[in-house]
């Protein structure tokens, strides 16, 4: 029967830790572990089930909908591929969770989904047109005020008020004001049951005008009718609901002819819309720039440089086409 380690360190006076020190076997160090994501995962999806998601993904009548109403809708047609999670995590994979409407690569409406790139230079060349509505004394009923306004000028060449919406009012709208201001070369709209209406379109292609549309769920598409709604609402002369139909003619009305020949507009050198159209906006600019002289020889000390007034832009743009970059020389 042997020592214990104790009892022989004690006999011979050796300390035991000392001992256990010497005698410790290096463990064996271990090797990095591999991460979850590179193991060999048994269960996972193959590249055909993957692909086959992604083309659900991809059908033109699931481009508005979320991944979890495509996996359902797919499912209850009968095709069962991969658990849901399975779906989202393929569509993170490649940017299809969110708001898929601008993602995805197939889109309802043939030819109306590029993005719409207009450039104005003149009064003329190119209208923007919508619809909205004013509020009645009966909720949930609403009047149609329609406007044709100039996107160089803003000058709002026709406007109509009805009852109810309908492309066949649109389209003797257009006729009338390109009959009193010329046809324009580009109509701009978004996607309304008025704007691709078949009589907007018989009519756009008698008159010679091309139809540009915004691309669907993008506002940004129709700034020109955006912001004129947004000032004909914003006045303080704006109710929240109209009396009657006569009341809400009168205050369209007064305020079209406002906002033609009063309305200072910021877009175009604080010019009034009539001015612009019309091409009388050099007397009002050489006013303008005597007064500022006139200012500056009075007071040059509140000025860090020679004012000048605003200048009028020289075009209007629906989405401004972005410039492609010049190549340099190699010389140079």
């Amino acid at each position: 029967m042997g020592w214990s380690i104790r009892a022989g360190c004690e006999c011979v006076g050796y300390p035991r830790a000392s001992f256990y020190r010497h005698h410790r076997t290096t463990a064996k160090p271990a090797s990095a572990p591999i991460p979850q994501a590179l193991r060999f995962q048994p269960s996972a999806l193959t590249d055909d089930e993957r692909g086959q998601i992604l083309h659900e993904l991809s059908r033109d009548e699931y481009a508005n909908l979320s991944v979890g109403q495509v996996f359902y809708r797919a499912w209850d047609a009968g095709c069962y591929i991969a658990s849901r999670s399975s779906w989202y995590r393929v569509a993170a994979d490649h940017g299809l969770v969110g708001d898929r409407r601008r993602k995805s690569q197939s889109r309802s409406r043939p030819g109306r989904k590029e993005k719409p790139e207009l450039v104005a230079n003149t009064p003329g060349q190119v209208w923007s047109w919508d619809i909205t509505k004013l509020s009645t004394p009966v909720r949930g009923v609403y009047w149609h005020l329609y406007v044709i306004v100039d996107v160089y000028s803003r000058y709002v060449v026709a406007w109509e008020l009805h009852t109810y919406e309908d492309g066949r009012i649109a389209t003797t709208m257009i006729e009338t004001a390109s009959k009193k201001y010329g046809r324009p070369d580009y109509l701009h709209s978004d996607n309304g049951a008025a704007m691709v209406s078949k009589p907007v379109s018989r009519l756009s292609s008698l008159l010679g005008i091309e139809l540009s549309f915004s691309r669907p769920s993008v506002s940004n598409d129709n700034p020109y009718s955006e912001a004129l709604f947004k000032t004909c609402k914003y006045v303080l002369e704006f109710p929240e609901r109209f009396d009657d139909f006569s009341d809400a003619h009168a205050f369209c009305v007064w305020f079209f002819a406002m906002y033609n020949t009063e309305h200072r507009h910021s877009g175009i050198g604080y010019h009034t819309p009539v001015n612009v159209h019309f091409r009388r906006t050099s007397a009002v600019t050489a006013q303008r720039r005597r007064l500022l002289d006139q200012a500056y020889r009075r007071h040059p000390d509140r000025y860090g440089q020679r004012p000048r007034p605003p200048r009028l832009p020289g075009r209007a743009h629906i989405n401004q086409p972005i410039k492609q970059p010049t190549e340099l020389s190699q010389t140079s």
